[in-house]
Formats: structure tokens, C-alpha cells, sequence
């Protein structure tokens, strides 16, 4: 990209979507799964949106068992897969990720968990930190009858836990066509460390992930291979 273009993109995302915060979320020690996901052997596919997908793609390319993992947008149409249209609130999309992932290492179940204890905080409708609209609703995607069975059972669970005062907003959506970001949003949180927005929110969240779940943190990440 030439120098003058790169300057041009990084100042639209500087002035979108995922805005300058102010100050840090705070984990929650969400419960492990009181129903554990039953899946067959071979790769599975899970859809989750929890906010800005710069984070989402970021603590999920650092999970054990997790094979790929794309940045995108789910539940609306194919004309209006991008991310202006995404950033203006117009569309039926939310911003998402794509997780590919091996249930003989990391389950549907322990995804979740990592899910709302690191990344989304399931009380919070159409936004997530600093960002507001629609299109950062948290949502979860389930891709087949045991992820929805698995996904229902959690909430339900969380519900009841009392980590939170307020109540629990996350959906359960049904599944639609996800469409891949544009290429300067993959592995952003790997290409761009020292963004503002990545210090300030996502960073404390992948290293949340090595402090709460050192059993799924892997160091390197899972950089996108498409």
C-alpha cells in the first residue's frame, strides 16, 4: 500500500467504528459450562459477535484448538457487506468473527466461556466499551443443533449466576451468510500492536486470557491464512 493510502486508512479507522476509549473493561470469571458441548471428531465452525471484531479476532487467534479465525460481518445481505455501511448502523449486520476450531482441544462450551469471561459483556445491548450501534450488538451464531442446545443452556446458566446486575441481552441468532471483512481488518490486532485502540481494549483482554485460562492460551498467533 502506498504511503500516502495507509495514512488515508488509518486515519478512517481512527475517526469510525472502533473509537478512541477512555478506560479498560474489567474480566469476569464466567462459570464453566454446566452442559459441556457433545461434538464430533473433525473442525467446527463458530460465529460469535461481542463488539468491535478487532478484539473478538484477537483473543480467539490466541485459544488452543483454534484453527482459523476471519473477521466479518453477519446477519444482513451481500450489498451491504462492508465497512462503511457496517460503521454507519444502516445494516442488519453485526460486526462478527469466524472461529474455526478443533472440539478434540477446545470445546463449543469453553469458546463461550472464554466468550463473556474476556470479551463481551452480555449485559450491554447494542454496544460494547466505547462503541455504539447495532452492528455491536453481542450475539451468538450457532452453526449447528448441539451449538444452539450448548448456547441456550449457557445463557441460561449466566442468567442465573448473579456475576452481573443487570440482565443478560446477548441473542442467539440464527445463522445467515457471514461475509469476510476487507483484508486490512484481518489479524489487525497482530499487524497493529501499538494502535490506540488495541492498547487501550483489546490487549487487556488477550492478556486476561493468559491470566484466567492458562490452559487454552497459546502465545503466537493464529495469523489468517486465506
Amino acid at each position: 500500500m502506498h504511503k500516502l493510502a495507509a495514512l488515508l486508512v488509518a486515519g478512517s479507522l481512527a475517526l469510525s467504528a472502533c473509537a478512541d476509549p477512555a478506560v479498560a473493561e474489567e474480566p469476569v470469571n464466567a462459570p464453566a459450562a454446566a452442559r459441556p458441548a457433545k461434538e464430533a471428531r473433525g473442525l467446527k465452525t463458530a460465529i460469535f459477535a461481542g463488539g468491535c471484531f478487532w478484539g473478538v479476532e484477537g483473543v480467539f487467534s490466541h485459544v488452543k484448538g483454534v484453527t482459523g479465525v476471519v473477521s466479518g460481518y453477519h446477519g444482513g445481505n451481500r450489498q451491504s457487506a462492508s465497512y462503511d455501511l457496517v460503521s454507519s448502523g444502516v445494516t442488519d449486520h453485526a460486526e462478527a468473527v469466524k472461529i474455526t476450531y478443533d472440539p478434540s482441544v477446545v470445546r463449543y462450551d469453553q469458546l463461550l466461556q472464554v466468550l463473556f469471561s474476556v470479551v463481551a459483556d452480555p449485559t450491554l445491548k447494542n454496544r460494547q466499551g466505547p462503541d455504539t450501534g447495532a452492528q455491536y450488538r453481542s450475539a451468538i451464531v450457532p452453526t449447528n443443533a448441539e451449538q444452539a442446545a450448548v448456547a441456550r443452556g449457557y445463557l441460561a446458566q449466566l442468567g442465573k449466576s448473579g456475576l452481573w446486575k443487570r440482565p443478560l441481552v446477548t441473542a442467539i441468532e440464527p445463522y445467515k451468510a457471514f461475509y469476510p471483512a476487507e483484508a486490512y481488518h484481518q489479524d489487525f490486532m497482530l499487524r497493529n500492536p501499538r494502535h490506540g485502540y488495541i492498547l487501550r481494549w483489546d490487549a487487556p483482554k488477550v492478556a486476561a486470557l493468559r491470566q484466567m485460562f492458562p490452559g487454552l492460551y497459546r502465545a503466537s498467533f493464529l495469523k489468517d491464512a486465506r
